[in-house]
């Protein structure tokens, strides 16, 4: 990764790196989990997990979406229609014995992609789970056999700091924040974070938090280029210098039940996202 000097500051005031093209892989596996967490809601973590998936997949990766919202937007927003019609879902893969994730996967219409569906059946799995022994664990079980099997999975994570996001950070290597551009969102990350400081001192001593994503940007308003300003202030290198601006196709997208990189290939936000792939594989390729 290397500065290039003719570029102007970026989004974040700080020189844009030129990030590689990264290398093609030979195999695949064992797979770096990461979590897509934060206990606001609408700041963008499905979007993110939909589209950065998808953007690293384009770049020959094998990704497992893992959606652990009862809410199960990830699973709409990847055209699999109303959870409500599944079968099977993560909320069997946690609490029955017998079910694998094999035995839940689907493919998302993205080569190299696949996602493990959920739907309000999930939001019962958090009461059944406090009786569980080890229950920060659970998911961290179940999920270990798929590792081998991909380069990366990624966990969408309802708006909570409940046990269903204690399990995903305690499954995870790294923590991938995304916050609105807004005044509101800086109000709750001292929670996050302190919650996150918790899992790595009790529960997951290796979690890693991989980097903060400014989402919904609009260079057009000083407040949004403010509070980005604030979030670069607080957590310095850990913010990503890719920043998701705000557009109308991502709901679009979500509409049709396609990551952006496939509804409009040539969109702004696909770009920012095929960015954001290449800058979180330069960050990952140092940690590995």
């Amino acid at each position: 990764m290397e500065t290039d000097p003719r570029h102007a500051l970026g989004p974040t005031q700080r020189p844009v790196p030129k990030f590689p093209d990264p290398e093609p892989l030979a195999e695949h596996g064992p797979a770096r989990i990461v979590s897509i967490c934060n206990q606001k809601g609408g700041v963008g973590k499905t979007t993110t997990t939909i589209n950065l998936g998808a953007a690293l997949a384009e770049q020959g990766r094998r990704v497992l979406l893992v959606d652990f919202d009862p809410q199960g937007a990830l699973s709409v927003g990847l055209g699999k229609g109303d959870p409500r019609q599944l079968d099977v879902t993560v909320h069997n893969l946690l609490l029955e014995p017998d079910v694998e994730w094999e035995d839940i996967v689907l493919e998302t219409g993205v080569d190299g992609m696949d996602l493990l569906p959920s739907n309000i059946d999930l939001s019962g799995a958090e009461v059944q789970l406090v009786h569980e022994v080890g229950r920060e664990y659970i998911l961290s079980g179940v999920l270990k056999p798929a590792i081998e099997h991909y380069d990366y999975i990624m966990i969408d994570c309802q708006p909570s700091l409940g046990l269903l996001t204690i399990n995903a950070l305690a499954a995870s290597a790294g923590v991938l924040v995304p916050l609105e551009c807004e005044y509101f969102a800086m109000r709750g990350v001292a929670l996050l974070m302190e919650t996150i400081e918790k899992v790595q001192g009790r529960i997951n001593p290796t979690l890693q938090i991989d980097g903060f994503l400014g989402t919904m940007y609009d260079s057009r308003t000083l407040h949004t280029r403010e509070v980005l300003g604030r979030i670069v202030e607080a957590f310095g290198e850990k913010v990503f210098h890719t920043v998701i601006n705000r557009t109308v196709r991502f709901p679009d997208a979500t509409v049709v039940g396609e990551p952006i990189t496939v509804f409009d290939p040539s969109s702004m936000g696909a770009n920012a996202y095929r960015e954001l792939a290449k800058e979180v594989l330069e960050r990952w390729s140092h940690l590995e």
